[in-house]
């Protein structure tokens, strides 16, 4: 293997009189670099969009969302249910919650449809989401307020078009609990609350519709009394919730049933993941492209050498010998342009990572900039199949290469 070894590395250096090779084999490695940078960048993005989406819903949402069928978002006896809830395997934190849309106007009369969810934050420990400890931890639900109204949050975007800051006061109107009047008319309910704070999650849709008080105003509001719209659980592993809630809706029974994160976000996910195996997919091509310039590459080197191979063949260098001398050109290439690419794709994820330097909009993608992340899975498999594919290219040069006969290889002119 030395002697294949040293006569492969002469073949691909520059000599004098054959620059021309050594410039092509610069090619294909530069062509098989670009391909992986490519794919890493790609692969690396959507690997992080991924992960960034994943990380914020799960931030504002809990992992599971106890229900009931048939009861118009209403949830009577949820005490016995919550403890049945927080004695099930792997369920980590349970709480109740409010869940309804509202209006909502300001003492200059602007308007708008927003979204209310009442939170329990008054039990020590662990909250549900992160919001609900952001919440608690900056004391923007007090118990008290200045103004004596229950305490609302409001969404950094909400709270901008609305022109509210914390101490002034909004009014809340709910159609949940609206009443039809002696006259015909559909009469809401509504609420003066106060602005205690505002919260910013980084997902536009969350920040332009979202608001949050106490759970007892949210039930006054609504009308509900004592009862909830349902429970909210956080399980240890985020990725194990459905299984988690098929035992919650086994251990309730009916009419209870639970909804966990991956499920309603599994069309956003499911896209997701198809864009980046097509995004995949397609990027491999250049890949392949660059695997036609090492066929081509070597092909030249075998017409370039035919008379040195038949020198060595008569000298006693078997086939074999031969086959394996042109596909360890194929084979370094191959490293050489994966090596390069994987340093120089992690270096612009790097860059793009750190520094922000893509921007897009948030109300479309819930993030305002691409967001980067690693699988070390994706890069072992873009790395292992650009190396295989460059050393399939060295199969038919390689093979044209020892099938030759030292009497013709000698007389070729």
């Amino acid at each position: 293997m030395r002697l294949e070894w040293f006569i492969g590395r002469r073949y691909l250096a520059s000599r004098r009189g054959t620059r021309f090779l050594s410039l092509i084999t610069l090619i294909a490695i530069g062509g098989v670099t670009v391909g992986v940078m490519a794919l890493i960048v790609v692969i690396a993005v959507m690997t992080g969009l991924q992960t960034d989406l994943r990380d914020k819903i799960l931030g504002v949402n809990p992992h599971i969302w106890v229900m009931t069928y048939g009861e118009g978002m209403r949830m009577e006896d949820w005490r016995d249910a919550l403890e049945k809830v927080r004695t099930v395997p792997d369920v980590e934190v349970a709480a109740p919650f409010v869940h309804t849309e509202v209006g909502i106007t300001n003492r200059a009369d602007y308007a708008e449809a927003a979204i209310l969810r009442g939170v329990d934050i008054s039990r020590p420990g662990p909250t549900v989401t992160d919001i609900g400890a952001t919440i608690r931890d900056h004391r923007l639900l007090p118990a008290r307020t200045r103004s004596g109204l229950p305490p609302i949050v409001v969404g950094e975007s909400l709270a901008g078009r609305a022109t509210v800051f914390p101490g002034d006061t909004i009014t809340l109107i709910s159609f949940q609990s609206a009443r039809v009047s002696a006259v015909g008319g559909l009469m809401p309910k509504l609420r003066q609350f106060e602005v205690t704070g505002t919260f910013k999650t980084g997902m536009y849709e969350y920040d332009n519709k979202f608001m949050y008080t106490t759970i007892g105003a949210a039930q006054q509001l609504t009308g509900l009394g004592d009862a909830v719209t349902g429970l909210e659980v956080r399980v240890p592993d985020a990725m194990r919730a459905t299984e988690v809630g098929q035992a919650i809706t086994e251990r309730l029974g009916l009419p209870y049933r639970t909804d966990d994160w991956k499920t309603m976000n599994a069309a956003l996910f499911s896209a997701l993941k198809l864009e980046k195996y097509a995004m995949g997919v397609i990027l491999l091509l250049i890949v392949v492209v660059a695997a036609f310039n090492i066929v081509s590459t070597l092909v030249m080197v075998v017409t370039d050498k035919t008379r040195e191979i038949g020198i060595l063949k008569s000298m006693g260098l078997t086939s074999g010998k031969v086959l394996r001398i042109f596909m360890l050109q194929g084979l370094v290439i191959g490293l050489v342009g994966a090596a390069l690419g994987g340093a120089g794709g992690a270096l612009l994820t790097w860059l793009i990572d750190r520094y922000e330097l893509i921007k897009i909009p948030g109300d479309i993608y819930f993030v305002d900039h691409l967001p980067v992340g690693y699988n070390p899975v994706d890069v072992a498999f873009i790395l292992g199949a650009t190396v295989l594919i460059s050393f399939a290219a060295t199969v038919y040069p390689a093979w044209q290469a020892a099938r030759l006969t030292p009497v013709e290889a000698i007389r070729h002119e």
